[in-house]
């Protein structure tokens, strides 16, 4: 006997991404036997890249970026979950959520995704090369430079993740970017973020330019060459014993001028797209995926970063990641919401080069903020068309 119903979802090539998703799948049809849930997968930067209507033309299913909210509210490639779930799920869903994570799949009164996955840029280390030098890990942004003059430290700077950087140094200095209608922050908030980022990163492995956070955790596990990592988005895996030849330590970030670091706030969500034939078992399989139980065992046991706030908190769950959940939430809780407009990925899509460039080679940080703000108008014209 075939299956009845077929259902096909997209997500991304990581650990943390497929797996949970594969594991939630299996699980489903087997409590559904007249339904196969069949998940792909596509690469990290496609999918921060890769527009949702093209992929909500072959999916039923779809892991997506928050930033996609504002394009989904206006084409509507993508059903309003709160047309198909219930109140009181979505109650649940919404008092339970890490940090801004659930509201940031809510846009023009609608929700466009369930937030099965919160993440933001933490703090992480090898406990046992520090101590072997006897150190121990940065509290301040002064200790953090000094470490990184010592060697053995780590970001991400490929465009995306040093635009993220940026908007984290923006809001930590106390303005959120992308507020207004002309410009990205003000110049005397943007230089100094951009210098703050620059001294750092000018005290590091020039190979720091070509990683993202996913290559920054393999190189600080398969190697013994690099011992600290300050902000990076978080993954659980890396904390998990067998996962990789050396376990990581998450921790908070530090503080800047007395207030810890806001970084800027990632995670994925489920969202259904509009041409799925068969909404009702799509909706039901993205409530068993979100739903608290499944969240803090059989998603997050198969290698999954969950977006409801029991898995963080629970016990056996820290035990098992090494108290990955509980030493970051403070971060997710505080993490800066980036824009979702409608046409903002325009800008996303294109001011992380010119930070990385002005990164790597110096510059005019007020010519580089006025490109920036030239983006960011072209992006809210584009999405007003």
């Amino acid at each position: 006997m075939t299956n009845s119903i077929l259902l096909r979802g997209i997500t991304w090539n990581h650990s943390r991404g497929y797996t949970p998703m594969a594991a939630t799948a299996q699980r489903y049809s087997e409590l559904h036997p007249g339904v196969e849930i069949v998940w792909e997968k596509r690469s990290l930067q496609a999918f921060a890249d890769e527009p949702i209507d093209a992929l909500a033309e072959a999916y039923d299913l779809l892991v997506l970026d928050h930033p996609w909210a504002g394009f989904a509210a206006r084409t509507r490639v993508l059903l309003p979950l709160d047309e198909w779930l219930e109140a009181e799920f979505l109650h649940d869903q919404r008092v339970n959520s890490v940090g801004a994570s659930y509201p940031s799949y809510t846009q023009e009164g609608h929700q466009w995704a369930l937030a099965i996955d919160a993440a933001t840029p933490v703090a992480s280390f090898r406990a046992d090369l520090l101590t072997a030098r006897g150190l121990r890990p940065p509290e301040t942004w002064e200790e953090l430079l000094e470490l990184a003059a010592a060697g053995g430290v780590l970001v991400p700077a490929i465009a995306i993740d040093t635009l993220m950087n940026f908007f984290m140094l923006c809001a930590t200095l106390g303005a959120e970017v992308c507020q207004g209608a002309e410009r990205v922050v003000s110049p005397e908030v943007g230089v100094r973020a951009l210098q703050l980022l620059r001294d750092l990163v000018r005290r590091l492995d020039p190979r720091v330019f070509n990683l993202n956070p996913i290559r920054v955790y393999e190189a600080m596990t398969a190697t013994d060459e690099f011992l600290y990592c300050p902000f990076a988005y978080g993954y659980s895996n890396y904390a998990r014993p067998g996962y990789a030849r050396r376990e990581l330590v998450f921790s908070d970030l530090v503080s800047l001028e007395g207030k810890r670091l806001r970084s800027t706030l990632g995670g994925t969500g489920l969202a259904i797209s509009a041409r799925c034939r068969h909404p009702e078992i799509a909706a039901d399989y993205a409530r068993f995926v979100a739903s608290g139980e499944i969240q803090r065992t059989l998603y997050v046991d198969s290698g999954g970063q969950p977006g409801h706030r029991a898995a963080w908190t629970d016990d056996r769950v820290n035990r098992n990641t090494g108290d990955y959940f509980r030493n970051t939430l403070p971060a997710l809780d505080r993490a800066y919401l980036r824009p979702r407009y409608h046409g903002y990925m325009h800008f996303q899509d294109r001011a992380g080069d010119p930070v990385r460039a002005y990164l790597m080679e110096g510059g005019d940080e007020r010519e580089l903020l006025a490109a920036l703000d030239r983006l960011y108008r072209e992006s809210l014209e584009a999405g007003e068309r």
